[in-house]
């Protein structure tokens, strides 16, 4: 899978940009704020209609802007597909083949992406939620399914709570036991999802990790799961004690990720390299599973975390993607980038402007 070009329209710090690819390898030089992630967000977004760096819309605009739009040119097998997804004050408009997609997870896994970020330690380091919005992002990469079955849960979840904050005398338990059963049934489906993922994701990750260092670490993944043994049973227990705080206590709204390396959780007492390599691990694992679900590699999205990584990780991670995957990588500088590959083109950056540096083919 490759983006042969990309075209932006507002967005960001660029009023209108039209770059081409190369199908290996990509290199955005320069300071910072100059707009280097611009360019890796853009890439997300035009893959999962979402920034991986905010949550707020209005902040992929340009100034004075009202809409944006970012498109672009994905090369699948023998398949030409154009994307697009404008920003609307309305919200968002997503077209493959130029022809509207009437929901977002139809849209979802045309243009399949792997970021690899500094904010991406957050997985191992952060809150249950940074977990599962990982987990949600990738499942949904690979069975827009998933999206539509998490959509439903979460929707039924909000409809629960509100009427949670109801009046205990005006609870009707035979409609709270409907909601109740419309939650089991589309949270046990983002369960089954989930568990299928991790399962797969544990497999493939703890075998690069035993690669990346060396043989001296076991690395495994488990899933928290909130709901232990009957997600029915457990949400009826917990009725009273959900009136009371007017919130689900119980369901995969509470799940997250445990990451051990040689049975220690490396979240709370991982070195930071060890944290960096699991995430990378995990990262990697990423690219596998998606071409064990689509036949195809992901593009590999890689913003300012190489002067991150030490030499030999840098050489490990090179040897693993170069050639299977298309590469971006934003850096400050090329001097500590090791052993690039001739295949690749060079961009610098600079106050908003992108000029080609060198082409090899």
């Amino acid at each position: 899978m490759i983006i042969s070009e990309l075209h932006l329209n507002n967005f960001r710090n660029y009023s209108h940009l039209d770059l081409k690819f190369h199908p290996h390898l990509n290199i955005f030089v320069g300071q910072n704020a100059q707009g280097k992630t611009n360019i890796a967000e853009s890439i997300y977004f035009l893959a999962l209609t979402r920034s991986h760096r905010t949550h707020a819309d209005r902040e992929l605009i340009a100034w004075q802007q009202k809409e944006m739009s970012v498109s672009g040119t994905i090369l699948k097998k023998n398949t030409t597909v154009p994307l697009e997804i404008t920003l609307t004050p309305k919200g968002r408009i997503a077209k493959v083949n130029h022809l509207k997609e009437n929901r977002l997870a139809d849209y979802i896994g045309h243009l399949n992406v792997i970021m690899f970020a500094p904010e991406d330690l957050a997985i191992i380091k952060g809150a249950p939620s940074v977990r599962r919005r990982f987990i949600d992002m990738e499942i949904g990469q690979i069975r827009p399914v998933y999206l539509y079955d998490l959509m439903r849960y979460n929707k039924t979840l909000k409809e629960r709570n509100s009427y949670l904050k109801f009046d205990a005398a005006k609870i009707d338990p035979d409609f709270l036991d409907v909601l109740d059963d419309q939650l089991v049934e589309y949270g046990e489906k983002v369960m089954t999802h989930r568990r299928q993922f991790i399962t797969s994701l544990t497999e493939i990750s703890a075998e690069l990790h035993h690669h990346l260092s060396h043989g001296q670490e076991k690395l495994s993944i488990v899933y928290a799961q909130n709901v232990k043994t009957d997600f029915a049973a457990e949400l009826k227990q917990a009725r009273d004690k959900d009136k009371f705080r007017s919130q689900t206590s119980v369901g995969p709204h509470r799940d997250d990720l445990q990451f051990l390396i040689n049975a220690i959780n490396v979240s709370n007492f991982g070195s930071q390299g060890q944290q960096r390599t699991t995430a990378l691990s995990v990262k990697l694992a990423e690219i596998e599973l998606i071409y064990q679900e689509t036949g195809e590699y992901p593009v590999l999205l890689l913003d300012d975390v190489m002067s991150e990584l030490d030499n030999q990780r840098q050489l490990d991670l090179l040897a693993l993607v170069i050639g299977k995957t298309q590469t971006f990588i934003t850096t400050t500088t090329l001097d500590h980038l090791q052993h690039l590959p001739d295949k690749m083109t060079v961009f610098e950056v600079a106050h908003g402007e992108i000029t080609e540096q060198d082409n090899h083919d």
